[in-house]
């Protein structure tokens, strides 16, 4: 399969779960290089070192810093001549309730989840514009953007900015030929939702909820993140793709029983 043939990304969040899910598909898919960009140098290595593929470039660094983040693109640059995608993956998820959200934690989640986004998405539009063969773009939001969690209000409330970020930027670089979206996963087994998917009864009463009956996998979200970037996906920007198993389309339950009550 070659869709990514001659292609660079960076991807952020790289060193585990989705992030990493992407990178493989893209290696899958051709590309000529990832640069895999997170902030724990130690779980990155890991990671190369799984992976075993000379495309797989190791970059440390905390995307919300906005001069990291332009290194990273500049080192996709440097290593293969071009940046073709950025999927802004990075992003925390630490539950607290409202009244308990200090300002370390808000600010915490905005730096990385609001900050972070914002930089990849200008850095790599400064990069990509102008070029010949224009780049696209596609960040990580969520159903919490609008199907809001108990315990959760930072955390909702920056992916709700994602969604913002993602419009707000497709309707600016449109007429570069930059297009921007965004994938919405609901919970998806990884590390940030080892607390729901590996507790067996929170997982029973999450898994109620979803139609089809199921978590989702890294790769589910890493395939919809392929496809938005492929020129499959050409006259599509600013549109979030909602990965969620049918989460969030209403009430569901079992109706047979609900009829035999009534």
């Amino acid at each position: 399969m070659s869709r990514f043939a001659g292609r660079a990304a960076i991807v952020t969040g790289a060193a585990q779960g989705i992030g990493r899910a992407i990178c493989e598909r893209l290696l899958e898919e051709g590309a000529a290089g990832v640069v895999a960009f997170d902030v724990n140098g130690e779980r990155l290595a890991g990671t190369s070192a799984a992976i075993v593929d000379e495309r797989f470039v190791e970059f440390v660094g905390d995307v919300s810093d906005s001069d990291t983040v332009r290194r990273s693109v500049e080192e996709c640059e440097r290593c293969f001549g071009r940046l073709d995608l950025m999927a802004a993956h990075t992003g925390i998820a630490e539950p607290r309730p409202l009244l308990e959200t200090d300002d370390e934690h808000w600010r915490r989640h905005i730096a990385i989840n609001v900050d972070g986004v914002f930089w990849c998405v200008r850095e790599a539009a400064r990069m990509m514009v102008g070029r010949a063969a224009p780049g696209t773009i596609v960040c990580t939001a969520s159903i919490n953007a609008w199907h809001v969690e108990e315990t959760m209000a930072a955390y909702n409330t920056t992916k709700a900015a994602v969604h913002a970020i993602v419009r707000s930027a497709a309707i600016d670089l449109g007429r570069y030929g930059i297009r921007v979206n965004a994938v919405a996963p609901g919970v998806v087994d990884t590390p940030i939702a080892a607390l729901v998917v590996h507790n067996p009864e929170l997982a029973a009463k999450y898994l109620g909820t979803i139609p089809l009956g199921r978590f989702g996998q890294p790769r589910d979200i890493a395939n919809a993140v392929l496809f938005l970037a492929s020129d499959e996906a050409a006259y599509i920007t600013g549109h979030m793709l909602v990965l969620d198993g049918g989460q969030t389309l209403g009430i569901g339950g079992d109706l047979d029983s609900a009829a035999a009550v009534t």
